[in-house]
């Protein structure tokens, strides 16, 4: 018996997908595909799928072609499989011609001609044609454009600024309007990313919502938990996405890092320590203060591993004369475990994070919030385990493709909790307004 394998990801099944293992099965008498994980596609930085694992093996099956699927988990299982299958053909559309000739010391290597003009990517650009606009007076938008133009059908068309010298490497590409005009940047756009001062974030979304428009803002949404809250009400009502841009939540490393935890991995937590610090020119005048800036962050594995109905929250804070804070510490209180967050812009820390628990803890090296690494560390060290994620554009392109998918769905689609993010809100009001937090002057 003549045994065939093939790979792929086979998202969006289509006539191409359904050509090639035709092709493949009339090579041998028995053929495997091998169907590429969720996790792997993203180590390789294939990021657009527009379907779960589960539902483009379902989609294989159905063809009726294969007689056997399996996963595709990580990279040099091909070399595995063959071994482990006897396989004696592996092939592969011609696109991929020579890539995989090291495969022949296994056996034989066929590349097949692919079906012209059919491809996955095209089906999803086609399916998803989402004009963004951007909101903000800050370089860090010349990511966003850079990395939304790796996500299939998000085009970057506009920007609303009053100040546009830091768009100056970005110009000349696919933005047609600069503009100092609300009204006429919304009527431009079918989504818009926020990465304006906070206190401007409020008026913003609710302005684009009433209009429309779905929106990704970057944390804090508000700074005021009942105005947060308002405006999700708002979306839901209008059938609009709202989302908190926080870009961490969306890495694999982290996602993977706090489903372990919650599964007991280290026993009972008792704490996490978590800190974000920079050094920043303090002239910005677009600057953020420490805890805006890196609270939201720093905050995050606190609220999502403990939850958000903490005891006690007190913050000590070194404050400027303009009035921001350089650096803070928050202490939160919980009935059974503990937290500490440090957070600075003009003071330097170990950027790391710990999780603390019964049996071992985790440790995340800096800067902890954009990691591919973390080691779950015991008392016997035989027993310590590191996991590696790969990570492309820290975690943005991630995060716009969330955005996306939720709009093309239809419903609320993030990995951070809508109650977490009105407690972000909770916290960084209480901390501008100065009011039921201890405040200690530094």
């Amino acid at each position: 018996m003549v045994k065939i394998i093939t790979y792929g990801t086979f998202d969006m099944l289509h006539l191409g997908h359904i050509r090639l293992l035709e092709r493949a099965k009339i090579l041998g008498d028995y053929l495997i595909v091998g169907v590429t994980s969720d996790s792997y596609d993203k180590s390789r930085g294939k990021i657009n799928n527009q379907q779960t694992l589960l539902e483009r093996i379902a989609a294989v099956k159905a063809t009726g072609i294969a007689d056997e699927i399996i996963i595709e988990e990580y990279e040099g299982q091909k070399i595995d499989d063959i071994r482990r299958l006897e396989i004696d053909i592996f092939t592969v559309g011609s696109d991929w011609k020579g890539y995989f000739d090291y495969l022949r010391e296994y056996c034989n290597v066929i590349y097949l001609p692919r079906t012209e003009g059919i491809s996955s990517t095209e089906i999803r650009c086609q399916k998803r044609s989402l004009r963004l606009g951007m909101i903000g007076e800050t370089p860090f938008l010349n990511k966003i454009i850079k990395e939304a133009e790796l996500v299939n059908g998000i085009n970057v068309v506009a920007l609303y600024s009053n100040d546009l010298s830091f768009m100056e490497e970005s110009l000349g590409k696919n933005i047609e309007l600069l503009t100092k005009d609300y009204s006429e940047f919304i009527s431009s756009v079918d989504a818009v990313y926020i990465r304006s001062l906070p206190e401007f974030h409020y008026s913003q979304i609710k302005q684009a919502l009433e209009n429309g428009k779905h929106v990704l803002c970057e944390s804090p949404v508000t700074l005021d938990r009942r105005q947060c809250e308002e405006l999700f009400e708002l979306a839901t009502n209008k059938n609009l996405i709202l989302m908190e841009a926080l870009k961490t939540a969306y890495s694999t490393a982290y996602s993977r890092l706090i489903s372990l935890v919650k599964t007991g991995k280290i026993g009972e937590i008792i704490s996490v320590d978590s800190t974000c610090t920079s050094l920043r020119d303090k002239d910005d005048k677009n600057e953020w203060c420490s805890m805006l800036n890196w609270g939201p962050t720093a905050l995050l594995p606190v609220l999502q591993i403990f939850g958000t109905e903490f005891v006690e929250c007190k913050i000590s804070s070194k404050f400027r004369d303009n009035g921001y804070d350089s650096f803070s510490k928050i202490d939160i209180s919980y009935e059974h475990s503990v937290a500490t967050v440090k957070v600075g812009d003009g003071f330097k820390s170990e950027g790391d994070l710990i999780i603390s628990g019964s049996k071992g803890y985790v440790y995340v090296p800096a800067p902890w919030w954009k990691t591919e690494y973390f080691e779950i560390r015991y008392e016997d060290i035989s027993n310590n385990r590191r996991y590696y994620y790969h990570l492309d554009g820290e975690g943005i392109r991630y995060e716009l493709v969330a955005f996306a998918r939720a709009i093309e769905q239809g419903w609320y689609f993030s990995d951070i909790e809508k109650q977490v993010t009105f407690k972000i809100a909770e916290i960084m009001e209480k901390f501008t307004c100065r009011q039921d937090i201890t405040i200690i002057y530094l």
